[in-house]
């Protein structure tokens, strides 16, 4: 009898790790900083008389918040997260997705990565049908079989195995890194499988948005620093599929390329080990090379200004907590404490409200509420949220 009963609490505990994947063995449990602690009081602050953040993006950054506040130890119950969910309620959908008029992956995406970190018996059907819902709008799936030119997706199309803003919808809308990798964290996060289909169709896509030996995409051509574009928009000026968000660069030869950078290299990062890929994968290893020759929080390495910088530190902070070591090797070979230096950064650009905001007006980051959600999530990735 003392026998079954221990395999069965064996049974349980394996069941609960195989259910909550975990990354970055290094990390460690750490107390709420009062840089986090006055982050969460101004969002809950902000909170608007509808439950929402910024209620005008949809369901996507009150998700965030409400996230965010989960992961601080409030519950389901707690009248901030409460009047949140009453609103991300308003916008699920017949389909299984939760999304407004526009950004329909991103919205469905957050919310399931939101809905993840709450009690699973009762979200265990939401979860199961956004899920579903994400994976049929995956490119190539059922819902995105054709491109917006009515070709076929299959393996051998740049645009397979991604997601975009608008998802399949009857034909693919152009995918890319920044919708995929919301929505592999958000699968892996809820139960998903790194061995499941999506999750490794998935991996085809962003192996191909990097600048890496062995990626036979023709914008990644004597590419190999290891950082990532943005997607693989058809380009009209370069006659390929290629896009990135930074300015291009010229190459040995001087001919026109494009540019590698950061936040969206910090989400390749993260996508790779939440897809199960190892430290010792050329993949890996490339893009921590690159990770260690442009290491730094003062801008978005390659974007030339600070366009998406809390984007950045957002990516910066969850692909590091991923990678799970405690120091990069910058390029003068010098081991740097990401975490310690991440904390001082957002401890120094903190509003005296407890906000964070960016003056360069693009992605919305002018916002406080968005970039302050933004940091505060990635600060609770530093103490193994």
């Amino acid at each position: 009898m003392k026998s079954r009963l221990v395999a069965a609490s064996l049974a349980l505990v394996m069941a609960a790790a195989l259910a909550a994947p975990v990354f970055g063995q290094n990390k460690t449990e750490r107390p709420q900083s009062e840089t986090e602690r006055k982050g969460l009081d101004f969002l809950i602050a902000k909170q608007e008389p509808n439950g929402a953040w910024i209620s005008q993006t949809g369901p996507a950054v009150t998700a965030m918040v409400v996230r965010a506040l989960v992961q601080s130890g409030k519950t389901v119950d707690d009248p901030a997260v409460k009047k949140g969910l009453e609103f991300i309620e308003t916008f699920k959908k017949d389909d299984g997705g939760y999304y407004g008029d526009s950004f329909v992956t991103y919205s469905s995406a957050i919310v399931l990565g939101t809905f993840a970190k709450l009690p699973r018996e009762q979200y265990k059907e939401r979860i199961d049908k956004l899920s579903t819902f994400l994976k049929s709008i995956q490119s190539g799936a059922s819902g995105s079989a054709k491109d917006d030119k009515d070709k076929t997706v299959d393996k051998t199309h740049p645009w397979f195995g991604g997601w975009g803003y608008a998802g399949g919808m009857g034909k693919a809308k152009r995918p890319d890194l920044s919708n995929t990798h919301f929505v592999v964290e958000a699968l892996i996060d809820s139960g998903t499988p790194a061995s499941d289909p999506a999750i490794q169709n998935a991996l085809i896509y962003i192996s191909r948005c990097q600048a890496v030996e062995g990626n036979d995409q023709p914008w990644a051509k004597g590419q190999t620093n290891g950082g990532f574009i943005y997607s693989l928009r058809w380009n009209d000026k370069m006659n390929m599929y290629g896009e990135s968000f930074a300015p291009n660069s010229k190459d040995r030869d001087g001919n026109e390329v494009l540019t590698t950078y950061g936040s969206i290299t910090y989400a390749g990062l993260k996508s790779y080990i939440y897809a199960d890929l190892k430290k010792d994968d050329p993949r890996v290893k490339a893009v921590i090379r690159w990770v260690g020759n442009n290491f730094t929080l003062e801008t978005n390495p390659g974007m030339g200004n600070d366009q998406g910088l809390y984007y950045y530190y957002h990516t910066f902070a969850k692909g590091l907590a991923a990678y799970g070591e405690d120091h990069i090797t910058d390029q003068k070979g010098v081991k740097r404490d990401w975490r310690a230096e991440y904390e001082a950064e957002m401890k120094k650009r903190q509003a005296a409200d407890g906000s964070w905001v960016n003056a360069t007006d693009r992605w919305m980051e002018t916002n406080p509420v968005l970039a302050t959600a933004y940091v505060v999530l990635g600060l609770q990735e530093l103490r193994g949220k």
